[in-house]
């Protein structure tokens, strides 16, 4: 399960590395693929909390790491429109 981190770049050109404690968000996104922000959101819940899911599953407790993450990208999704692009620019362990 290793970690894996993200990158992303928001509708005004800003990137953002993401942290995943697994691997597993590279079966929710692709690199070089874009999304409108509301489906951005929804996948990156659903990423982070499988991460989270797997975390519990190995160690018996859920990842804060990733909890607080998908806060992160909910909180800087705020400024954009449902509709704007986000971008994953690279995953990587």
């Amino acid at each position: 399960m290793p970690e894996t981190y993200f990158r992303v770049r928001w509708p005004d050109g800003e990137e953002q590395s993401c942290y995943s404690p697994s691997s597993v968000v590279a079966e929710y996104f692709a690199a070089d693929q874009t999304y409108a922000l509301s489906e951005f959101l929804l996948i990156s819940e659903s990423a982070l909390s499988q991460a989270s899911e797997r975390v519990r599953q190995k160690y018996g407790f859920y990842c804060s790491s990733a909890a607080d993450q998908l806060k992160q990208i909910q909180q800087h999704a705020t400024r954009f429109s449902a509709s704007d692009p986000v971008t994953i620019v690279q995953i990587h362990n």
